[in-house]
């Protein structure tokens, strides 16, 4: 089957499924105002109170009925376009009968209204409505969603834009949001349960018996049974790449499904500022636009200094800006494709109305290596992220029917070493001894495995882009434009294991999960910090810290990249300095929304009081 008879698969599914309240719609009744006009968006920030309204409504397509969360009538919702320094009110109504809220994502407000129930504020009630109003203390592009139970997966999320006092270091003629996401028919309790029941229910690129034969000619059964031993034991495997996948999602640009194609308008020699910001509950996107180089100018609504890219990972939450400079009457295919490679969002920047553009072969999917369970360079033959797809598309730990099996599985990474490595087929290859663990005690039945030796990986470009022939953006291009305003070097550090259980589909923070902690984690109103995030999985995560920037640490000095979300890759360790200057409670968590809800949450708590005057650097 080609890529686009799966896209018009993927789009007959969509239709059968989509959507128990209110007026029954079609799909194209929800696509929101900044969606649908291909002329680009109207510079024009709102200048009185922002109202809006959380409805459930129903859906009929193919004459099968489907439930969404919608904000205004649309998903994504509206775009809020605010401008610096305005005193923001936006009036949000709750016309559920259930709970609900925003979260203004990356901005920074008070805390009484991050709107985070339980940590900043008690919620929305049914049939209330809340006054947000704050200072815009910043600019770019940011995004708002629901942060209330799960239905952020349901469409309640939206695009924020916030125009600069001053020019802005870069020019561009026409502007558009380009607005990633993951949609599923299916309740996102049930997407949750299923999880919960087998952690790889969504993975069609399970290893089977026959490639279990393949592998061992290919590599000798001495070094195919030792790789899977190690994936067995680590209860998890090498297509272990996006928990869910295509098997229940349709992937979505600007609320349009693929065959759809959402389409924006050019002339040749434009300059075109494409605002991409990846929604989605639970996907990665690696973006492209073959034949147009992108300069990146943003990140996470951050200005930096510009760099040109073919290609993109871009991790749930955050936000880049691109310019990109199509010179012919033609037309140009924006393409993200899924990390797991399963599906992708496509749309098209054309010259003139009808032109679409071919929309690129997926690629085979990546595999996970060695250097992704925190063994640093031990990365063992046959595993290289770049081998053969006959044997990287699929699984280990397998029974006779090339289902995964994990039930033998031994957890702890200390068991390991044990484990002979130096028989036969010329591996030679003894494993790593036992790490000695710094930093707060991270074992606990909310953690599978250590890293033993995690290492910086902000230099790579993520499994499945390597070696690819393109020029693919890494976090040590991300070079902050001007200096942050706080230089001080960190006074203390605060180590934090990213933690999980991958076949019990449990994750935490230091082996333990939200419920089972014992407080908030403590900053002191004024100080500054240095934050160490360590990943002892083999999954990313998306890392977002409300109400402080985390300025990363990747080689640029006073030019660090200020971000609000932090892509931490497999067995990596990477640090960010913080400046503890908003006082109250925030949250941090992984933004992989089942993640979030399955414990790998915490609360930050900045205390300290206002006569220590820390500046509240914008």
């Amino acid at each position: 089957m080609n890529h686009l008879n799966k896209t018009l698969l993927s789009r007959r599914q969509f239709l059968q499924q989509v959507g128990a309240a209110g007026t029954v719609v079609g799909l194209h009744a929800l696509v929101p105002a900044f969606a649908s006009d291909n002329l680009g968006l109207s510079a024009e920030p709102a200048k009185g109170p922002i109202d809006l309204g959380i409805t459930r409504q129903s859906l009929d397509i193919g004459g099968r009925p489907g439930n969404a969360v919608t904000i205004n009538g649309s998903i994504p919702g509206p775009l809020v376009r605010l401008r610096e320094g305005q005193d923001a009110v936006l009036r949000v109504t709750n016309h559920l009968d259930v709970d609900t809220s925003i979260h203004w994502h990356g901005l920074l407000v008070p805390h009484q209204m991050d709107g985070v129930p339980g940590v900043s504020f008690a919620g929305i009630k049914p049939g209330e409505t809340f006054r947000y109003a704050f200072p815009v203390k910043q600019s770019g592009t940011y995004w708002y969603h629901s942060h209330s139970g799960l239905q952020e997966q349901q469409g309640h999320y939206g695009p924020l834009i916030i125009d600069p006092l001053e020019p802005e270091p870069f020019r561009y003629d026409r502007e558009y949001v380009v607005m990633l996401s993951d949609w599923t028919f299916d309740d996102p309790m049930y997407v949750s349960k299923k999880l919960k029941q087998q952690s790889d229910y969504y993975n069609y690129q399970r290893r089977t018996v026959p490639e279990l034969f393949n592998d061992a000619e290919k590599n000798g059964w001495g070094q195919t049974v030792r790789e899977r031993m190690i994936w067995a034991r680590s209860r998890m495997a090498p297509t272990d790449i996006a928990d869910v996948s295509a098997a229940t999602y349709t992937y979505l640009m600007n609320g349009l499904a693929p065959a759809s194609n959402w389409t924006g308008m050019f002339q040749p020699g434009e300059r075109i500022r494409l605002r991409f910001i990846n929604g989605a509950a639970m996907s990665y996107f690696d973006v492209r636009i073959p034949g147009l180089n992108m300069t990146v100018v943003q990140a996470d609504g951050q200005n930096v200094q510009p760099v040109t890219v073919d290609e993109f990972r871009i991790g749930v939450a955050e936000t880049y800006d691109v310019i990109v400079e199509p010179k012919n009457e033609a037309a140009y295919t924006i393409f993200a494709a899924s990390m797991d490679r399963s599906g992708f969002a496509r749309g098209t920047l054309a010259s003139r109305a009808g032109l679409e553009a071919a929309i690129p072969e997926l690629g085979n999917p990546p595999v996970r290596t060695m250097k992704d369970m925190g063994m640093g360079a031990m990365d063992m033959p046959g595993m290289a992220a770049g081998a053969d797809a006959t044997t990287d598309n699929a699984m280990s730990g397998m029974d006779m029917k090339g289902r995964n099996n994990t039930s033998a599985a031994v957890s702890e990474s200390k068991s390991m070493p044990s484990m002979d490595m130096n028989h036969g087929d010329g591996m030679n290859m003894p494993m790593p001894p036992t790490p000695v663990i710094h930093g707060p005690d991270h074992h606990g039945k909310s953690n599978t495995m250590i890293a033993e030796f995690p290492s910086s990986r902000l230099d790579e470009p993520g499994d499945g882009l390597e070696n690819n022939g393109r020029r693919v953006l890494v976090y040590t291009d991300l070079r902050s434009l001007a200096p942050y305003p706080d230089q001080r070097p960190p006074e203390r550090e605060v180590e934090l294991h990213l933690t999980g259980v991958m076949d019990r589909y449990m994750w935490s923070f230091d082996g333990k999960k939200f419920s089972e902690v014992d407080g908030p984690i403590g900053f002191r109103y004024g100080e500054r910090l240095r934050l160490v995030l360590v990943n002892d999985t083999m999954m990313e995560h998306p890392i977002h810290l409300h109400g402080m920037w985390m300025e990363l640490e990747n080689g640029a000095k006073e030019h660090r990249p200020r971000k609000h979300t932090l892509n931490v890759k497999p067995g990596e360790r990477l640090t960010a300095l913080i400046s503890a200057d908003a006082p109250g409670n925030w949250a941090f968590h992984c933004h992989l929304l089942y993640h979030m809800e399955m414990g790998m949450f915490r609360v930050v708590s900045v205390t300290g009081g206002a006569e220590l005057e820390a500046p509240h650097h914008g």
